[in-house]
């Protein structure tokens, strides 16, 4: 373990307001308290994928968590910008942006004049590689993640672990002090970590990465799991409005082979359903090579598995290839339970199925196809005819210094020399933005220190407004508008509903209909482990669903 874990999980200790030497040890004592909690989690998963695709599922994989575990139906994450980095850190330390720091992938230094990725750090290497995609670090996380707080309740016996394809999803499911937090190596095919959580790479990694699985998957075709004529829940398989790989190819079969010399690297593998499989296959060998639940101390696995990843958009959530990405899914999650079932006994362990950000139709699509009255958002645009207004009101500058995902910085240098009030601008800016079609509401950030925004949409900016991170203005689109760039790929979501279900001995067999939280998920785990809740959680114990 570095110097600067250690460091972090004293700093953690004053964090979460614990005193780890009167805490319960929180040791597998009591029947009911899991030896290990996996927590898998499916980027952009929607939540009427599983209904959609029900008759199609087997009994193994998510019907068995549907059928026998605690279903939350109205699962929310509420966040002003829906991505894997905000809602991530948001589910697993069960606080908002606004405390937990992570507003965006990245945003606006003021002090450094530059912007801030929300996980790169030079200061650590990559472990198990000879590229840099190991120079990742929690360290700009300000929360701890319910990893860190099983690991001080239990003085650090308790291990840790996060497997993702994504790099900002394994480090923020793993938190600062993560025995091990590893992630997909475009560059080389690898599972790799940082020396922010490896000194010495682990030999089993090594080994499995031996096996070139990466170089193995991407010499093969892609095709349908079943028939395609069978994929009735689907469009066609050749659907105008689908752009598909490089704009080029779209159907059936997939030549992974012709894609991956396209693309120069193995970034596309988590495209398809072959990066799920990896993943698996990497969190099976940890389980069992690392001796996760095999002590008196609770341990912890987030797996993060993808659904499309990067190209959602351009097949979109109603396409084959999403639909046969969640059927050998479905595959993947039963030969994970059937694994826990051999290892541990049934429902031994407590399992979360869960999403961190969910996926959204496009704009063109609804409009096409439904009449809906949605369009799209051009923010160029809109900081083009902002700029101007800017000039008129206040003269000739540059008032506007970064123009983040639905927020503006202005340049506090110019305005102070210029002598102009912050408030001032700020709130001219809001009302200006406010009047274009598609957005629903703009607000100064002046504003959070004057109103009451603990209710309603407004809440969910002043939650996940960060006064050292976020911008100086912040705005949301209507329902349904989505922001088009002329020359960046769109990443954009609005909504929050996302899965939750719990499965384990633990939990009851049951529904519950009423609206929950994402940040509910690290109470109710940390409740089943017999662990103290911190202060800073802003999520409840879900009562209704524990023995």
């Amino acid at each position: 373990m570095t110097k600067l874990t250690i460091l972090l999980i004293s700093i953690l200790l004053i964090i979460v307001s614990v005193n780890s030497l009167t805490a319960q040890n929180a040791k597998n004592t009591e029947g009911n308290v899991p030896p290990l909690v996996i927590v898998l989690s499916v980027d952009q998963m929607r939540t009427d994928y599983l209904s959609r695709y029900w008759n199609k599922f087997q009994a193994g994989g998510f019907k068995r968590l549907m059928t026998e575990g605690a279903v939350c139906t109205n699962a929310q994450l509420d966040l002003h910008v829906q991505k894997l980095s905000t809602g991530t850190a948001t589910m697993f330390t069960g606080t908002f942006p606004a405390t937990h720091g992570i507003v965006n992938d990245s945003w606006y230094d003021r002090l450094k004049k530059k912007e801030i990725n929300c996980i790169a750090d030079d200061y650590f290497i990559t472990v198990g590689s000879d590229s840099k995609e190991g120079e990742r670090s929690a360290a700009k996380l300000l929360a701890p993640t319910i990893g860190d707080m099983i690991k001080i309740n239990t003085h650090n016996q308790s291990k840790v672990f996060s497997v993702a394809m994504n790099d900002v999803s394994a480090i923020l499911s793993g938190g600062h002090a993560a025995n091990g937090a590893y992630w997909f190596d475009t560059q080389n095919g690898n599972m790799i970590s940082s020396s922010y959580y490896v000194d010495i790479f682990p030999e089993w990694v090594r080994q499995f990465n031996e096996k070139q699985f990466a170089k193995t998957y991407t010499q093969r075709d892609w095709t349908t799991l079943l028939p395609i004529k069978s994929y009735q829940e689907s469009q066609a398989d050749d659907y105008i409005l689908e752009k598909g790989y490089y704009d080029k190819w779209n159907t059936f079969p997939y030549d992974l082979k012709k894609i991956k010399e396209k693309a120069g690297s193995y970034k596309f593998l988590k495209t398809t359903p072959y990066g799920n499989t990896l993943i698996r296959d990497f969190a099976t060998n940890l389980i069992l090579s690392e001796n996760l639940g095999k002590d008196e101390y609770p341990d912890l696995l987030a797996i993060t598995f993808t659904s499309m990843d990067y190209e959602n958009n351009s097949f979109g959530p109603a396409s084959v290839e999403m639909e046969d990405t969640y059927l050998r899914l479905d595959q993947e999650i039963a030969s994970l339970m059937e694994f826990l079932d051999k290892t541990f006994g049934k429902g031994n362990t407590l399992v979360v199925l869960t999403s961190t950000c969910s996926s959204i139709y496009q704009a063109d699509y609804l409009k096409e196809e439904f009449n809906m009255p949605v369009g799209t958002f051009s923010p160029e645009s809109a900081v083009a005819l902002l700029k101007s207004y800017l000039n008129i009101t206040y003269g000739q500058g540059d008032w506007i210094e970064v123009v983040g995902d639905q927020q503006l910085y202005f340049n506090r240098d110019l305005l102070e020399k210029k002598n102009i009030s912050p408030e001032d601008i700020e709130t001219k800016t809001a009302n200006f933005i406010n009047q274009f079609e598609g957005v629903k509401i703009a607000l100064p950030s002046a504003s959070f220190a004057q109103g009451d925004y603990s209710k309603g949409q407004l809440a969910v900016i002043a939650n996940s407004y960060n006064f050292k991170r976020s911008g100086d203005v912040l705005y949301q689109l209507e329902d349904g508008w989505q922001p088009v760039y002329k020359y960046q790929r769109t990443v954009y979501n609005d909504n929050s509903n996302i899965p939750f279900i719990m499965l384990g001995s633990a939990v009851k067999k049951m529904q519950i209909r009423r609206r929950i939280m994402g940040e509910d998920m690290v109470p109710t785990i940390l409740e089943i482990l017999h662990m103290p809740i911190p202060d800073h959680c802003a999520g409840s114990i879900l009562e209704e669903i524990l023995w």
